[in-house]
């Protein structure tokens, strides 16, 4: 953690606190309790239990992004589906879900929930010699998929179906980096 800040902090332990104990269905005193401070030092530092969850998922998809360029797309997905990550990945897609519904503190969530992704995914995807005009939507589709598995991972558990699934998604995507031009 770069950022001392007590928000940086307060943050860091919520994720932390996710991450092994889960808490989205928590009330903000209960959480405030579990992170040794108050509710209305969250309130401050994050506007409201839905401010704070947002933070959390914002922050673990920004770590996730910055691990990206330093792993190969099987490594990378051995990341993503670690047990310390379930509960934060299932925080993502609830808050997914209800910033899609319009619920209040979390509409936010949706910015650059996409776009933020592209560019550090074109740039895997150029080292990899795609050609610039197929990045897009291969970026586009990887993170699709990544997603979709991840959705299915958390929803049934099935640790061997979504390895599978991925496994078989990375060999078609490398068949197609190797597929000679005509």
């Amino acid at each position: 953690m770069i950022d001392a800040s007590p928000r940086a902090k307060l943050l860091d332990a919520a994720i932390d606190h996710i991450a092994h104990h889960g808490g989205a269905s928590k009330s903000l005193r209960a959480l405030a309790a579990d992170l040794g401070t108050s509710h209305r030092m969250l309130i401050y530092h994050f506007g409201s239990k839905e401010g704070l969850l947002t933070a959390v998922a914002r922050e673990v998809e920004a770590r996730q992004r910055a691990a990206l360029a330093g792993l190969d797309p099987a490594e990378f997905w051995r990341r993503l589906t670690a047990d310390d990550l379930r509960a934060n990945e299932k925080l993502f897609f609830q808050l997914y879900g209800q910033a899609l519904g319009g619920t209040p503190g979390t509409t936010e969530f949706l910015d650059g929930v996409i776009e933020d992704w592209l560019g550090p995914l074109e740039a895997l995807l150029a080292a990899r010699g795609v050609p610039e005009a197929d990045r897009p939507a291969q970026a586009r589709l990887g993170l699709a998929v990544t997603r979709g598995l991840l959705l299915d991972l958390v929803t049934t558990g099935d640790r061997d179906a979504v390895d599978a699934a991925m496994a078989q998604f990375l060999a078609m995507s490398e068949a197609g980096l190797t597929k000679p031009e005509h």
